[in-house]
This record gives C-alpha cells, structure tokens and sequence, in this order.
C-alpha cells in the first residue's frame, strides 16, 4: 500500500454556491470540497463515473488518496463526507480532507499469512480460516506499511491467531481495542464430520 495511493483527479470549479453544483451535475460532474491542512478550501468537481467507480469499490472513506487537481501540487487527502439524493442514492457532494505527513488516520491494511505450507495444522489436513484478510489501523499518513504479516509456523489444528500475536509496524495500532481474532486453522470438514459420527455411535450404543 505504501508507494500505491491511489490517485484521484479533479478539477477546479469555478464559481460557488448551488448554481455551479447544479452545473457540475448537469456536465456529469460531483461537487466537492477540499478542505485542512493549513490552505484554503479547495472548491472541485469530480467525474462522476470514477467517483462512483470509488464508491463501489468500497472502503471510500477509509482509503487514502493522491488528489491531483491542475494547478495546484499534489495533496494526500481522506474522505470525511458523501452526500447522496435522497432517491437515488446517488452522490451529490462529496468532501475530503487534506492530511499532512505526521496526521494519523485509519485504514484498511491487507494482512499476508506466510509459511502456510510449514504449518503442522495445515500438513495434517487442517484449513486456514480467514476471519480478517485486512485490518483496520491507525496509521501515520507519510508512512502506511504495505501489509501486515502473520507467521504461521508452528500452528496446530485448533489454533488461534489474534491481532495480539502480531508483530504491527512501529507507530500503529488497531482501531478495536478488543483482541480480535484474524485467523484459525480448524479441521478439515470431512474429519469434523467422522468425528461427529463417531460420537454419535458411541451415543447409540451406549443405550
């Protein structure tokens, strides 16, 4: 994640007040605002069909993006409002805020699981589980670590990875306070159901 922002490009809108959104829309455009870091609020009209795009990509308001408007330097900025019709559901408006390099923020890092194949869980037949492929973190804004890493060596059938095993990158720290659990590795269901089978016989025979 660290070296890919996404970017997003702008324009400027010239003009304020409703009469030049209602422009913006009629050309296919969203308002919106660019606001924070010490500057002067930014009026700016995004493409409608790449906002949208964003928007069912999910994770809008917790992705960092490279703003790019012509005429003015590039500006990390985050999501902190979309306003949507009321029918359609559709944007309408949409503001973002400027974040310096030292600002913190919370977003979704990818988790990645190595030495998968080493696990004796695993080499027994066991399955990882999942649960979180990405976690929320707050994050220093100049400095997002591209992923985070679980080590599953060592792990048997039955065996929980929290996010308190998990060596974080210096300077974050999870959303949740909780400790959540990111992944496990429980039994193959064909041996899950053997199991249960054979419970139930010695149920049965017992009476």
């Amino acid at each position: 994640m660290a070296g890919e922002i996404p970017d997003l490009v702008a324009l400027e809108r010239t003009g304020t007040g409703k009469g030049a959104a209602r422009q913006a829309r009629r050309d296919g455009m969203v308002p919106g605002i660019v606001f924070g870091g010490d500057k002067e609020p930014l009026p700016i009209n995004i493409p409608f069909n790449k906002l949208f795009k964003k928007l069912k990509d999910g994770r809008f308001k917790s992705t960092l993006f490279n703003l790019q408007v012509e005429g003015h330097e590039d500006v990390r900025v985050i999501c902190r409002d979309v306003q949507r019709d009321v029918v359609k559901d559709l944007p309408t408006h949409v503001d973002f805020m400027r974040l310096r390099r030292t600002s913190k923020v919370a977003l979704f890092i990818p988790v990645e699981f190595i030495n998968e194949e080493t696990a004796p869980g695993i080499k027994k037949g066991g399955v990882l589980t999942v649960v979180r492929p990405e976690v929320e973190l707050v994050v220093t804004a100049g400095d997002i670590p591209e992923k985070i890493t679980v080590d599953l060596a060592g792990l048997n059938i039955g065996d929980i990875v929290h996010i308190s095993d998990v060596t974080l990158p210096e300077g974050t720290k999870p959303t949740i306070d909780r400790d959540f659990v990111i992944a496990n590795i429980s039994a193959p269901s064909g041996l899950a159901a053997s199991a249960d089978d054979e419970a139930e016989e010695e149920a049965g025979g017992e009476e």
